[in-house]
């Protein structure tokens, strides 16, 4: 059946090592680091080893890490040339902790999709020498690769059996893709499920990741969308994920296990029915 992960989003002002015991004491199969509390950690004097270290006492597995940004919109020439760098830095982060995948993101105007097409492919060549594959992510507040068929429309375009694409309820819905969408999207080929609900009190079009709600307390077919990854065979990590300032006010650890709680009732009601 699925992983359960916890993306570290959803607990942001707790400390990585926090984070990092917070997610095994909640009882979650997995976490979802980011590279800039990575960073932070190592600048402090830490080593990425010992991160590894206690990832593997805790039994935490590690999906993915979050994220390679300004891939795709860099111009040609050096400004690339450094975005490149950039994404190898955050590889080799990556793959330190033991994560088989880092998500990489779309550019937030308009989409070259040839060019996307070539540079995805790029990336993944540069994945390969690291040891951690890019997973290609839309988000559903951006301007043109803000649905499943736009991110499609890259991936499915590059001949690489190691593509693979991240999925999230939240940009599924910010973005006006369906549910049917999702079956364009081969389920070996998702690295991992963010899920997360939307609230009613907010038109969609101006809805940001700041208005994101736990899972049950907003509008989103959360178990519709469990069906339809049971169905398609999707055997990866839900991971919740959430930006959401409320929340982060809140005892971490509370959050991380309500959150947790909410994931697991949702499943069992959607496999059971």
């Amino acid at each position: 059946m699925f992983q359960y992960a916890l993306n570290t989003s959803t607990i942001k002002p707790a400390s990585l090592v926090d984070k990092i015991r917070i997610a095994a004491e909640a009882g979650y199969d997995g976490i979802e680091l980011w590279n800039d509390d990575l960073s932070a950690y190592v600048e402090s004097g830490g080593r990425l080893s010992d991160v590894k270290r206690m990832l593997e006492d805790a039994g935490l597995a590690v999906p993915t890490v979050v994220h390679i940004p300004g891939w795709l919109e860099a111009e040609d020439g050096e400004p690339y040339r450094r975005a490149l760098d950039e994404a190898r830095r955050r590889m080799d982060q990556a793959a330190a902790v033991g994560a088989p995948k880092i998500i990489a993101g779309p550019p937030k105007g308009s989409c070259d999709y040839p060019r996307s097409i070539d540079r995805y492919a790029e990336l993944l060549e540069i994945g390969r020498e690291r040891g951690v594959l890019p997973a290609l992510e839309f988000l559903g507040f951006v301007e043109e690769v803000n649905t499943i068929n736009a991110l499609w429309r890259i991936a499915g375009s590059v001949d690489d059996p190691d593509k693979s694409v991240v999925l999230d309820s939240f940009h599924i819905f910010r973005g006006g893709s369906s549910l049917d969408d999702m079956d364009v999207v081969p389920a070996e080929m998702i690295a991992v499920f963010h899920i997360n609900d939307a609230p009613g009190t907010i038109p969609r079009a101006e809805q940001a990741d700041k208005d994101r709600v736990l899972p049950g307390d907003g509008i989103l077919p959360l178990k519709e969308i469990v069906v339809c990854l049971e169905r398609k065979g999707f055997r990866g990590a839900l991971s919740l994920e959430l930006f959401n300032p409320a929340l982060w006010a809140q005892e971490p650890l509370a959050v991380a296990r309500d959150g947790l709680a909410r994931v697991r009732r949702i499943v069992q009601e959607a496999t059971a029915a």
